[in-house]
């Protein structure tokens, strides 16, 4: 997963501070989200960043927490609902730094913010260097469930190459067929062994059989190269098939997904990594445990003219 490049929280106070000063009278919050990214420059890309847990956009997401820590520590009030202005000391400390917050400044306002809700965790954590700790609770909770999948990925990793070979090339068909190849699941068919063409199993796509879809297998630490991929595209003819899948544990080399592209209309690769986020997603070989409702204000709801 790519690293966000989106500034952290505290990089939107005193761009915040230095909106709403222009609206001493207040202004709606939702309209100083665009004016807030052309202050701080951000790009395109960076605009259209979304958090992975909930589909909204990154930096307004970090907006929004930027101001509940400064309204929290008394920088920003609201005049209306939805509607803010700067506070007489959100205006004096940003007289006191016109070019932006240090490190210590910034640590004040999460200090105070967290002192008025009694929230002592982050304020602790605020000894820290601020690019290290200041995430919104959101965010936190997706690098903690990215660190959790993380962790899991490698056990079943681990899980999958200690595994019988037949269990394992079952466990693939499983999976095939749990992305939704196959009508049914007597349309999967199990047919590696000697002669088989280095195929693994097949699968019909319709009830006749007249479109398949082959699998190939490999349980292997090393990386899987081009003429491995050419045999098994070779044998796709042999079962008058057009499509194949190519599994690994391991990965492929770059000549490998270079030949995997050009023929991208017949072989689909699945790396080690690529495959236990399947597994996972589709409880291939695991159990999920916990689930987490998480609330938010639905601010729409509220902003009514």
């Amino acid at each position: 997963m790519s690293v966000s490049t989106v500034p952290l929280r505290p990089a939107f106070f005193h761009a915040i501070l230095r909106k709403l000063a222009q609206h001493p009278d207040g202004i709606r919050r939702r309209d100083l989200h665009e004016p807030v990214a052309d202050l701080m420059q951000l790009s395109a890309a960076q605009r259209a960043e979304r958090l992975p847990s909930g589909g909204r956009l990154r930096y307004a997401h970090r907006i929004g927490w930027s101001y509940n820590m400064l309204k929290n520590g008394g920088y920003v009030e609201s005049t209306a609902p939805g509607t803010w202005r700067p506070t007489a000391r959100g205006l004096d400390l940003l007289a006191q730094h016109p070019q932006g917050f240090d490190e210590t400044t910034v640590r004040r306002i999460v200090r105070e913010a967290n002192a008025a809700t009694g929230d002592e965790g982050e304020e602790n954590g605020a000894e820290q260097p601020a690019s290290a700790t200041l995430q919104t609770p959101e965010e936190r909770i997706d690098a903690a469930t990215r660190e959790i999948q993380d962790a899991v990925n490698r056990d079943l990793l681990e899980r999958v190459m200690t595994a019988s070979p037949a269990l394992f090339e079952e466990m693939v068909l499983d999976l095939i067929h749990a992305l939704g190849y196959g009508t049914s699941e007597e349309d999967v068919q199990h047919v590696g062994g000697s002669g088989d063409g280095g195929i693994d199993g097949v699968i019909s796509l319709d009830k006749l059989g007249f479109e398949k879809v082959c699998i190939q297998a490999k349980r292997w630490q090393n990386t899987v190269g081009r003429p491995e991929l050419q045999a098994f595209f070779g044998a796709l003819a042999g079962r008058r098939a057009k499509k194949g899948v190519f599994i690994t544990t391991s990965s492929f080399t770059r000549e490998a997904r270079e030949f995997g592209e050009r023929v991208a209309d017949g072989i689909v690769l699945i790396d080690g990594q690529r495959l236990a986020s399947l597994m996972i997603e589709h409880a291939i070989g695991v159990t999920h445990y916990r689930i987490v409702r998480i609330s938010r204000v639905d601010g729409d709801y509220f902003d009514v003219e």
